[in-house]
């Protein structure tokens, strides 16, 4: 066996300890709520770490959290980003109502809803979600028939070199 590859190393941001395996790459709100003023963030709307509302006058939008992979072509692993996406009121409230149902399984249709830096106008994406049994988050699929570069790239997968300059992109940001 040849030499190891040289591995990308980063410091955690929600341990601090260094890992060197790929760390999943995400995002702590939908782009809605980031859109907010603080004062609109603590009178309109409720945000924890798998569950967005906001409280509009004409209108409510409900966000969850998700997992959509992308597939690596030249390694073993896929890139992990963790999403949100935006569900109408019933695929919300059938969602809320059994989150710690470890059995349940559905789909639901829902919008990406976060701007992913590699990618101009990410959000809004059409994308089935799928909730999986023993509680995971639930996976996005991007409609294949939508020509954004982000499905493209999500059904041709990317190379390891780009994975890891994106990882590193977002680190950068996060410093």
């Amino acid at each position: 066996m040849e030499g190891k590859e040289e591995q990308l190393k980063y410091k955690c941001s929600e341990c601090g300890q260094i890992h060197d395996d790929w760390p999943a790459l995400g995002f702590r709100s939908p782009d809605p709520y980031e859109y907010l003023t603080e004062h609109q963030k603590s009178t309109i709307a409720e945000l924890n770490p798998d569950f967005c509302e906001i409280r509009y006058e004409d209108q409510t939008d409900r966000f969850i959290r998700v997992v959509l992979f992308q597939k690596v072509n030249d390694h073993c692993e896929d890139l992990e980003y963790g999403v949100w996406v935006s569900l109408s009121e019933k695929s919300y409230n059938d969602y809320k109502s059994n989150f710690n149902n470890e059995n349940h399984e559905t789909g639901y249709f829902g919008w990406l809803c976060n701007s992913i830096p590699q990618y101009e106008e990410a959000a809004m994406i059409p994308t089935d979600v799928m909730t999986k049994k023993g509680n995971s988050r639930p996976e996005i699929f991007p409609h294949e028939s939508s020509d954004h570069p982000l499905v493209k790239d999500y059904y041709d997968g990317i190379t390891k070199e780009e994975t890891e300059r994106r990882i590193q992109g977002m680190l950068n940001t996060l410093k």
